[in-house]
């Protein structure tokens, strides 16, 4: 009988990311769904805004530590775990549902303990990619994943959008528990190697504690680095502080259309699936710096100045490819430079420190927005509102106009960003200042004593 053999490499990744696409697609749906239910519930953009806030503040606090035990551990191991966790968030809300329960603040609940299990998620598949595939595979690999989550939001939209009127909040809750299943079989059948042991990661080597602040020593000692962070810290502060109020905005300005916030979510996904392909076949411009920086200018101009200038679902829907068509071509760029840069068996705490730098402003960003957008902006666009005189002819006035001109300032300021990161050489010139990693002199062989040191290789399951 022939022995079985996990597939590994770009094909077992592939198989990896499969999965991934249909546990994606399920948790956009029940996400969309309890969306819908939250604000039929309330009628208000802070509902919306808090259920992302309770959801990034765990994920943020529990994130170096994560990494560290990510690079402690068996890596796919980790993945496994991230999606049992967020699974028995979604479990506990399905039988809050049935029960008749469930009311705004389960919803913050289980957003909390999807984030914090989702600390595991991406460090971890990140890190994998550098295990599993080739330098040069990088950028490909890193668009099948964007490719997975893009195709995932073409359908998830009008496909909740549909099934929401026939199964309700409960039927869209159980596709997303069998989902995880999916995700979670075909992790058990990939290979995902475990790093080698390098330099930097036996300096890392110490107590919880010191492993997760050594991510942040690797970061502030590489100004390239730390300057990459900044930039995504801001921009990250002002998409933010627009897109978590967004669907509230389509939602007022179309009477809670469903069927119109679903068209918007599905021309996003019809874009970033382009927006993937482009990437996996491309792999990005030769100049990751320039898919970084010139991908922030534009996605910010579309994804929130063309969405708060525009009053229609067409519009919206415009809006929404142009910016991700974009997003998969900026992150993965991004992604491929790090994953170059930094030796695999740091990873998993250096890209958990990477993405605390980069989102520990959105928790506050979404805390505001949803009172900014209910207190202030939108009684100041209404008709003979204090600002209506001012900015109605740009963006109109009545429900939803004042956080049409959130989106306009925020899109402007993220776009200052892109264009401001050109001004500095430590962002502009990120690849040629810092080495590869695998370009650094190869490590001596550690000490038989220290042997026991090195995570196991991954059982093929």
């Amino acid at each position: 009988m022939r022995r079985f053999r996990a597939p590994t490499g770009l094909p077992g990744f592939t198989l990896v990311a499969s999965g991934q696409l249909v546990s994606i697609l399920g948790s956009e749906m029940s996400q969309f769904g309890l969306m819908l239910w939250a604000f039929e519930q309330t009628g208000l953009a802070t509902s919306l805004a808090l259920i992302g806030f309770f959801h990034f503040l765990p994920l943020i606090a529990v994130s170096p530590f994560a990494g560290a035990l990510v690079d402690r551990s068996n890596r796919k191991l980790m993945m496994m775990l991230s999606d049992l966790g967020s699974a028995a968030a979604t479990l506990m809300v399905f039988g809050l549902y049935l029960g008749g329960g469930l009311q705004i603040w389960h919803l913050y609940l289980a957003a909390a303990v999807s984030g914090a299990f989702h600390a595991f998620q991406w460090p971890a598949f990140s890190a994998a990619i550098s295990t599993m595939v080739t330098k040069e595979q990088y950028g490909r690999a890193n668009g099948l994943l964007s490719l997975s989550e893009s195709v995932a939001g073409i359908g998830a939209p009008m496909l909740a959008a549909v099934l929401y009127g026939l199964i309700g909040v409960g039927g869209l809750l159980i596709i997303d528990l069998l989902s995880f299943l999916v995700a979670i079989g075909a992790l058990l059948v990939v290979k995902v190697p475990q790093p080698r042991q390098s330099a930097a990661g036996r300096e890392s080597r110490g107590s919880l504690l010191q492993e997760a602040a050594y991510g942040f020593r690797y970061i502030f000692a590489r100004p390239s680095l730390l300057g990459l962070q900044t930039t995504f810290l801001l921009l990250n502060l002002f998409a933010t502080f627009g897109h978590a109020v967004q669907p509230a905005m389509i939602l007022s300005r179309t009477g809670n259309d469903e069927t119109a916030m679903g068209i918007v979510r599905t021309a996003a996904g019809v874009g970033g699936v382009l927006g993937g392909l482009l990437l996996s076949t491309w792999g990005g411009p030769r100049r990751k710096v320039h898919g970084v920086l010139a991908g922030m200018v534009v996605s910010s101009l579309s994804g929130s100045l063309l969405m708060g200038l525009g009053q229609g679902v067409a519009l919206w829907a415009l809006a929404s490819f142009i910016a991700l068509v974009t997003i998969p071509i900026l992150n993965g760029s991004n992604q491929a430079i790090w994953q170059a840069k930094v030796p695999p068996d740091v990873q998993g705490k250096v890209f958990a420190a990477r993405r605390m730098i980069a989102w520990v402003a959105n928790p506050l960003a979404m805390l505001l927005a949803g009172p900014v957008a209910d207190k202030l902006m939108t009684p100041a666009m209404m008709p003979g509102g204090a600002l209506a005189g001012t900015f109605g002819g740009l963006v109109g006035t009545g429900p939803g106009a004042g956080i049409a001109l959130m989106l306009v300032f925020t899109g402007i300021l993220g776009a200052l960003v892109g264009l401001g990161g050109y001004l500095f050489p430590a962002v502009r010139d990120a690849e040629t200042l810092l080495p590869d990693h695998d370009q650094a002199p190869p490590p001596e062989p550690a000490p038989e004593a220290s042997a026991s040191l090195e995570a196991p290789a991954a059982p093929a399951f």
